[in-house]
């Protein structure tokens, strides 16, 4: 996509879409005599929220996408964009998928990462309000994990019910990041939802539990030479006992110390937290920038949350009276942005005019977001049992805010039976053959994967493994 490109005002707009509709009648009306009434399964869809021509292309998608809000819980609006599938959308599968933050936006995963769409109909969701587009009525932007779990629930609902034509075809929720908390929690209120048909659900570099996530990130840094062994054994001393250490809750002031410095390397030193052998955009950073009247914050706030002085300095900065805005760290989002923020774009997704600019993340979500749960123990629990959603949970083995090893020592601690030993999978690359990309161990009814040099955004770093990795997930075959 050439997300710099601008579309000339209105004129051309109308007339590409002229000419598409008027190129595919005769089309539709041959598929109508066809088909008979089945060809009107389409017609159930939101006409007004149909995107009709998109400024910036070379060349107009041939899959129809729609964009448009969904009612969440209260006088929350949730914006999202659904492109259907380029392969068979009747039959494809409704995949929805949900980036993380919390407070940053799912069309990052939409121009970022995925498409273009070929096997699922994929429904991107910007939640919760005050992300992205989306917007609540009454302005209240402070929310929580149930909350959010809620709305995400209702808007599903209401997707359904402007889209009946897909209430039947396969449902699969997907997400990445803080999604590992976003994705269970819905996946547990769907479940109870026999109108839905929920086959599973795929986390991609999930945070599935706090502590898991801070315990095994101190052994990743240190084994990927970042901590140097005075401070390595320093930690073994004030932070282990026993051979166990807790890097995620110790009181001791020592240990303390040395977790502060660990969390400065790994995510405020100027290495990619998203992906340690990728440079970080705009060189290394200051702990804060500045761009003209705005101070450009990049901390997420997702690794040791239990360090004092962790969230004190975002609620500081409010008070300076100065614009705060939020990027995930080391991440490139002018070309997102600028092409989100281009009022012709706006206008053909159907964004109301007095709704703010377009940032990745929101700053004030994030800062007001109450995390309430410290692991998705249960929820996994409760959808294995059920003993009918096939799920799995992936990570990029170089990413650093939700590393590999926490999300396999999580998906260990759920205790299922054991199908397949850890093995290496595979991805046919053509002219270099097939190629280890990664490995999988397979339990009943979970499986637990990584992709060989990807980082949190698997789909942007390693597009064929993960597309391969997608398929297999979808279709319900062996990894």
């Amino acid at each position: 996509h050439d997300f710099q490109s601008r579309a000339p005002p209105g004129e051309p707009g109308r007339r590409g879409a002229e000419m598409v509709r008027t190129a595919l009648s005769p089309l539709f009306l041959l598929l109508l005599l066809l088909l008979g009434s089945s060809a009107l399964r389409g017609e159930a869809a939101p006409q007004q929220d149909e995107v009709q021509f998109l400024p910036g292309l070379a060349k107009q998608p041939s899959f129809r996408q729609f964009s448009g809000y969904l009612k969440g819980s209260g006088s929350k609006r949730l914006h999202y964009w659904f492109v259907e599938s380029q392969k068979d959308p009747e039959n494809s599968p409704v995949v929805l998928w949900l980036n993380g933050g919390p407070g940053c936006s799912s069309l990052d995963g939409l121009l970022t990462e995925h498409g273009p769409f070929l096997i699922a109909n994929m429904l991107y969701l910007e939640t919760p309000a005050g992300v992205g587009f989306s917007y609540s009525d009454d302005k209240g932007y402070a929310t929580n994990d149930t909350e959010v779990a809620q709305s995400n629930f209702e808007a599903l609902k209401d997707f359904f019910s402007l889209f009946p034509e897909y209430k039947d075809n396969p449902l699969f929720l997907t997400g990445e990041s803080y999604a590992g908390i976003y994705i269970p929690t819905l996946a547990v209120l769907v479940m109870q939802d026999p109108s839905m048909n929920l086959q599973g659900l795929a986390v991609g570099n999930g945070l599935s539990s706090y502590e898991q996530n801070d315990n095994s990130l101190v052994y990743f840094a240190y084994y990927h030479g970042l901590l140097g062994n005075r401070l390595w054994s320093s930690l073994q001393t004030h932070c282990c006992s026993q051979n166990k250490c807790n890097f995620y809750d110790n009181k001791d002031p020592e240990c303390v110390t040395n977790l502060q410095e660990v969390s400065r390397i790994v995510s405020s030193s100027g290495l990619n937290i998203y992906n340690l052998y990728a440079p970080c955009a705009g060189g290394v950073p200051s702990h804060l920038r500045y761009e003209d009247d705005t101070v450009v914050v990049q901390d997420l706030g997702n690794i040791f949350t239990r360090l004092p002085l962790k969230r004190t300095w975002h609620q500081a900065l409010l008070r300076t009276g100065n614009r705060v805005r939020m990027d995930p760290p080391c991440t490139n989002t002018t070309a997102a942005s600028t092409y989100l923020n281009d009022p012709y774009v706006r206008k053909a997704l159907h964004i109301p005019e007095q709704l703010p600019r377009w940032d990745m993340c929101n700053f004030l979500v994030n800062l007001q977001y109450r995390r309430l749960y410290q692991s998705m123990n249960s929820q996994y629990l409760k959808l294995l049992n059920a003993q009918k959603y096939k799920i799995l949970l992936y990570n990029g083995d170089v990413d650093m805010a939700c590393n590999f090893m926490g999300d396999e020592w999580f998906v260990d601690s759920l205790n299922q039976k054991m199908e397949v030993q850890r093995r290496p999978w595979l991805v046919n690359y053509g002219e270099s053959g097939e190629q280890i990309a990664g490995f999988v161990k397979e339990f009943s009814h979970i499986a637990f994967l990584t992709i060989k040099g990807a980082g949190h955004m698997v789909p942007t770093d390693k597009p064929l493994a993960a597309f391969t990795m997608f398929s297999r997930f979808l279709n319900k075959q062996p990894y």
